[in-house]
């Protein structure tokens, strides 16, 4: 259950910095029915969770069989989350919506599947974790971006008058803090294999 939660928790940190996707999802949830809402919901995050399953399976499997990609990865994809983690500490979140049209379907599945920074850092997490617990971990990232998207949705559709953009600069904050956590993780793992 640990190795579970530690996918999760790795997970909405991932998702919930304020990005375009995250915006992308909250203007449609501000603008369009519910029901094309939850759709947009459903499409982000199951294009999410592919591609957030060929980077943990993929690149984490051929990392697990090159010692040297292994290592390259851990060091690297730490640097990288620290990086990552630096940004959102000091990021200003862009709240205003309006400048974002509703996209096609095609457009929303295509915005979907081209985030790519997930193969660094879910291929460095596959090739750090003991290969019995990789299935938990992986499966608590995936219920995180259902959690997440239709979660955010809910939230937008229902009390989005309440959030104010001090909030969602807390959010990059909290988030920033926990990737940093997950890239000295990466680190002293990196560490140890010298």
């Amino acid at each position: 259950m640990e190795i579970f939660l530690q996918g999760l928790t790795m997970g909405l940190a991932y998702l919930a910095p304020i990005g375009a996707q995250n915006l992308f999802v909250i203007n449609t949830a501000l603008t369009a029915p519910l029901g094309i809402a939850l759709v947009t919901a459903g499409i982000v995050a199951f294009f999410d969770i592919s591609l957030a399953l060929a980077c943990f399976w993929g690149i984490g499997l051929v990392i697990e069989h090159s010692l040297l990609l292994q290592k390259a990865l851990l060091g690297g994809g730490g640097l990288i989350l620290i990086y990552l983690a630096w940004q959102l500490l000091h990021a200003q979140v862009q709240t205003d919506t309006s400048a974002y049209s509703q996209p096609t379907l095609w457009q929303t599945a295509t915005l979907a599947f081209t985030v790519i920074d997930g193969t660094l850092m879910l291929g460095a997490f596959r090739s750090s974790l003991p290969a019995d617990t990789a299935s938990l971990f992986i499966s608590g990232v995936a219920a995180a971006s259902c959690l997440w998207f239709f979660g955010l949705t809910g939230i937008f559709k229902t009390c989005c008058q309440n959030l104010r953009p001090s909030h969602l600069q807390w959010i990059n904050r909290i988030c920033g803090a926990v990737i940093f956590v997950y890239a000295l993780k990466l680190l002293y793992t990196f560490g140890q294999m010298l």
